[in-house]
């Protein structure tokens, strides 16, 4: 029976995020998901980084640490690479997530399992991939472990007929992916997987649960998972090329029309749609041009021929084109995109928005969506439009210090400075405890508005932003403010002065 290696790009969502940004692999780096630490190279884990830590304590150890965010779907987009480069070595490569793929072992095409594990490696490394480490056992689940104990670009071989249960016995509890169970099994004083192999299979299912009930079987030589190699993905890129080339826009527009069809034809017999295309334009004597553009639904072949044809309005006077390309760099299932009970959004609209960010960038035209924060301008967040937020921060968290609902209405650019005194005219002032020196008497929203007289407010709401920056940060109250004219203002006591940073409707 054919042997199953696995190959492990160690810290890969840094990996891939460091290759994207065109960063040095070398530089310390960690990944960030909600201000914790997600993942992180070896670099900064020499500075004591490590798992779950916050954002601050990481970089209070290393200042120069990286901080890149969490991005699913651009680590398994980078991943493809090396999914591409590995079938050309053996087809049938098995994904298991982004950094780790299993295949059937080549042993016998390169005359050895270590000369095999050796072509991958330097497959890989080619790739600029250094971190990259194999496996090589009768089934998955110990040459993913084996992966895991090799050395930097080394290959890890587990005797064959019956080494693997000599190997996963010698295994720490903490490879159990539930951590739970990892936790019940240290606590009853097991710490390697042969302590669990020695339970009764039916206890262990009962009070550790599936999975760890599934490894004791492998350790036992049952429950085995084959490799199951994927079915590569169809070509979905669309060229047509022009022979003699065409210096018109309309005649190009009118000649790309069928392959512009053909492209979307070919998504929808996989159930596909396009929100993001990469159009390339290959031109005579001039560099070629090449542009993104993202769709806020999908795009339709009359939806292609229109970005084609905005591409091509400033760039067809230079040369002659020869060949154009639709890349497809996201398609998703046309079920996300369907239209509602009521029918979908307004197609004009959505044309005449893309047209104009045609004109002026694909940064230029933004949509404003929601986010998490404590202040009204943190909670504003805006995006290109046509593109999905994959940044934001999440919502649904505390978030202390922050103000009750309703969220105002307005909320303004710049801080205007304003002006809160009591009935004797002082300015009243939050002290360190939080309270306030009197109450609230008269209010001036700005230097150019006239004074109000206080119907009501609330608050304060204090907060210490930023604390462990020199100087001990930055130490606000946040106050609603209700004038006798009906108007209600968000204002804030910032160590002396007030300002006013949203009105509400």
């Amino acid at each position: 029976m054919s042997r199953t290696v696995v190959v492990w790009c160690a810290d890969w969502p840094v990996a891939a995020a460091l290759g994207e940004a065109g960063l040095p692999r070398h530089l310390p780096a960690a990944v960030f998901a909600q201000n914790r630490v997600q993942a992180y190279n070896q670099a900064a884990r020499e500075f004591g980084i490590k798992r779950g830590m916050r954002r601050r304590d990481a970089q209070s150890r290393c200042p120069e640490v990286q901080v890149l965010a969490a991005d699913e779907a651009r680590d398994a987009r980078v991943f493809e690479e090396v999914l591409v480069r590995l079938e050309e070595l053996r087809p049938g490569v098995m994904p298991l997530r982004p950094g780790l793929v299993a295949l059937r072992s080549p042993a016998r095409f390169y005359g050895g399992e270590a000369e095999a594990g050796a072509a991958i490696a330097e497959c890989v490394v080619g790739l600029g991939i250094w971190d990259v480490r194999i496996g090589i056992a009768d089934e998955l689940f110990t040459a993913e472990q084996a992966a895991r104990s090799a050395g930097l670009q080394e290959t890890y071989a587990v005797p064959a007929d019956g080494g693997s249960t000599a190997f996963l016995r010698a295994l720490p509890v903490h490879v159990l992916e539930d951590a739970n169970a990892v936790s019940l099994l240290q606590r009853l004083g097991l710490t390697t997987l042969g302590g669990l192999a020695d339970l009764p299979g039916a206890d262990v299912k009962a009070r550790f649960g599936a999975q760890a009930a599934w490894v004791r079987q492998v350790i036992h030589g049952e429950g085995a998972r084959p490799v199951t190699g994927r079915t590569p993905p169809p070509e979905l890129t669309t060229e047509v090329a022009f022979e003699p080339p065409l210096d018109s826009a309309e005649a190009v527009c009118f000649s790309a029309r069928q392959a512009a069809e053909g492209f979307v034809k070919g998504l929808a017999t996989r159930q596909e749609v396009c929100t993001e295309v990469r159009i390339e334009v290959a031109m005579e004597d001039v560099p070629d041009s090449v542009r993104t553009w993202a769709h806020p639904r999908w795009f339709s072949s009359v939806d292609l021929i229109d970005r084609l044809h905005w591409q091509l309005a400033g760039v067809v006077a230079g040369g002659a084109v020869t060949e154009v390309r639709f890349v497809p760099e996201v398609a998703v299932s046309e079920a996300v995109h369907a239209d509602g009970l009521w029918g979908g959004t307004n197609e004009r609209v959505d044309r005449g928005i893309a047209r104009v960010q045609g004109l002026l960038g694909h940064e230029a035209v933004v949509s404003p969506v929601l986010q998490g924060g404590r202040t009204p301008r943190d909670r504003q967040a805006y995006v290109p439009w046509g593109d999905r937020p994959s940044t934001l921060r999440d919502r649904t968290l505390p978030w202390p210090g922050s103000i009750p609902p309703p969220a105002p209405a307005r909320v303004l650019a710049e801080p205007w400075p304003a002006e809160v005194c009591d009935q004797a005219g002082r300015q009243v002032l939050v002290l360190p405890r939080g309270g306030v020196s009197a109450d609230p008497a008269r209010y001036r929203p700005s230097a150019g508005q006239p004074w109000q007289r206080v119907a009501s407010w609330a608050g304060p709401w204090p907060v210490t932003e930023a604390w462990w920056e020199p100087g001990g940060g930055r130490r606000v109250a946040r106050f609603q403010l209700v004038g006798v004219d009906g108007r209600a203002w968000l204002a804030t006591f910032d160590t002396d002065h007030w300002l006013t940073e949203a009105s509400y409707d």
